[in-house]
This record gives C-alpha cells, sequence and structure tokens, in this order.
C-alpha cells in the first residue's frame, strides 16, 4: 500500500520502515523557529513596529537561536520601511522564506491556482535581494489545496521553481493569544498581562510535548521539530520566555535548514490535514484516528482563552 508521496513519486512501507529506524542521531530534542507573516508594520500598543522586530531579533541574539523569517510582502516588505525590517533578519543571520504576498487562502474558490502562484512570484522579487533568502514557501494557513487541481497544480509548481515545502511539525496558536493580548493592552497599555503571558508559555510547551509525544508514535523517534509562530506583538515581548522555557524542558535548538535535512521533512502525506502539521496530517493518512490529546492540537487556542475568561479576562 502506497502511503506518502516522495518527491511526486510514490513512498512505500518499505521506505517508512527505514525511516522508523532512523536513530543514530537521536539525542536530545532539537526545535527550529520559524515566523510568519513577518516583517509586520501595523501599530500595536506597547511597541512601535521597529521596537517589535528588534525585540525578537534580540530574544533570538541572546539565545544563540538562527531562525526563520516567512514574508508577507504586503504586511510590509513592499515597503522601505517593512524591507528594512526583513533586511535586519537577513542581516543578522537568519533565513528568509516566501509566504506570499497577501495571505490568500487556496482553499478558497475565489482564489484560482495562477492567482496563488502568482503572489508567491510577486514575493519572491521582494526577498530575493536579502543575503538570507531561501528557496522555501510556506503555504498560507498550512493549506496545499482542496482539490486534485490545486494541489498536484503547486506541487508541479513548487518543483519548477526549485522551491521546498516550508513544513510545519509544531504549529501554536500563538496568533489567537495575540489577539487577546493586544485587546487588553489597547484598552488598558498600563494592564498587568502577566495571566496572558503564563497561557502563553503553557500553551507552547503543552503543543511541545504533545508534538514530541506524537513524533514518537509514528515515527519511532525525536525528529528535529520545526515550531511556527508569527512576526507579532506576544512574540516581541515574550520570545526569550518562551526560548527560556524550551531549555528549562531539556530541548536544544537547531537550524530550520538543518531540520528540513532529516528525512521526515521529506515526505508528502496524500491527504494533507489543512492547515495543520506535517505530524497531524501523517496521523491522518495513516488512520490513526482520535488519538489522547488530539483535541488540543485542534483548538486554535480555545483552551486558553476559555481559561483567561475564567480568570475574568
Amino acid at each position: 500500500m502506497k502511503i506518502f508521496r516522495h518527491d511526486l513519486s510514490s513512498f512505500s512501507c518499505n521506505c517508512i520502515t527505514a525511516l522508523l529506524l532512523f536513530v543514530g542521531n537521536c539525542h536530545a530534542q532539537t526545535v527550529a523557529f520559524t515566523f510568519d507573516d513577518g516583517p509586520q508594520l501595523e501599530q500595536t500598543p506597547k511597541l512601535s513596529p521597529q521596537q517589535r522586530n528588534q525585540a525578537m531579533l534580540d530574544a533570538l541574539a541572546s539565545h544563540g537561536v538562527s531562525a526563520a523569517l516567512f514574508v508577507t510582502g504586503d504586511n510590509g516588505a513592499n515597503q522601505p520601511a517593512g524591507y528594512a525590517l526583513a533586511k535586519a533578519w537577513s542581516d543578522a543571520g537568519h533565513a528568509i522564506g516566501n509566504h506570499s504576498m497577501t495571505h490568500p487562502d487556496l482553499h478558497s474558490e475565489k482564489v484560482s491556482l495562477a492567482q496563488y502562484q502568482q503572489e508567491i512570484l510577486d514575493c519572491d522579487k521582494i526577498i530575493s535581494s536579502l543575503s538570507g533568502y531561501q528557496k522555501w514557501y510556506r503555504y498560507t494557513y498550512l493549506r496545499e489545496g482542496n482539490t486534485p487541481e490545486k494541489r498536484d497544480g503547486m506541487r508541479s509548481f513548487l518543483k519548477q521553481q526549485n522551491y521546498r515545502n516550508a513544513y510545519v511539525s509544531l504549529d501554536t496558536s500563538d496568533w489567537r493569544l495575540n489577539e487577546k493580548l493586544t485587546a487588553v493592552l489597547e484598552k488598558n497599555p498600563q494592564a498587568d498581562v502577566t495571566p496572558i503571558k503564563l497561557a502563553y508559555l503553557a500553551h507552547v510547551r503543552q503543543r511541545a510535548e504533545a508534538y514530541r509525544a506524537l513524533s514518537w508514535q509514528l515515527q519511532g523517534r525525536d525528529i528535529p521539530q520545526i515550531i511556527l509562530m508569527h512576526h507579532n506583538l506576544i512574540n516581541a515581548m515574550w520570545l526569550g520566555d518562551v526560548i527560556q522555557q524550551f531549555r528549562d524542558m531539556g530541548w536544544t535548538f537547531t537550524t530550520p535548514a538543518t531540520a528540513f535535512k532529516d528525512p521526515v521533512y521529506q515526505l508528502i502525506p496524500e491527504r494533507a490535514a489543512a492547515g495543520q502539521s506535517l505530524l497531524l496530517s501523517m496521523a491522518k493518512t495513516l488512520g490513526l484516528g482520535k488519538f489522547a490529546g488530539w483535541e488540543r492540537l485542534l483548538d486554535d487556542g480555545d483552551f486558553e482563552i476559555e481559561a483567561l475568561k475564567q480568570q475574568g479576562w
């Protein structure tokens, strides 16, 4: 039975078995940091766009973490001020990837395959001049096409353009908690937002532990996890705390480029789970069903938001 596709050719069960035996480099759990939707020029409470950008870069630098920024062109990189923010990531040694121009949804009936592909080419024109530029594309909403035409058309397009699919294994809902943080600070810039910080750290930890357990269930080993976060206020304020939490958990850090070399990121699930991590797509492809804790990986931060409401937030 053929389960996955690899480089648009079928991956046999024997290959899957071989991957399960790939444990030679299994040491401490590693994680690679990636950030979508940057650089953001929107105004937020507390910090200016430049301050938010620098705060994230400072947090990464202080912990010696090399990350990747996936650029959405219309969020700011198509303007001189926003391009300068993206360039700061590149100059600091971080990778620069493509996340389209306007963040369209490939699953929308209003978005054609040709339109979606043009968005990638247009963003490429902006970011290709940066020294950290990589031929990496991250699907918007992690949705890879809801029809065979769109799915297969995009796979062919990325191959022709020499782009790799910049998979995510450790998906977070930082954007949801960022919305809560921003709303609170807009009402009261001096509010004590410690409960939101603690909820955010707990959320990241829960996701990290759950996806690590899922990698063992599916692959029989620790894979280098690739975490999805965003270029936003919550990470400008607390990215350093997130990184330190991973250190306290015993995790170490790798680069996205190194993580992508792992065989698991060469797999292409036939029935990709829309808007979800590679590991969840694999779980669905293999018919894993409702495994322990699956609800918390699909709730977009609902658990944490409800807990904050119970605290009066």
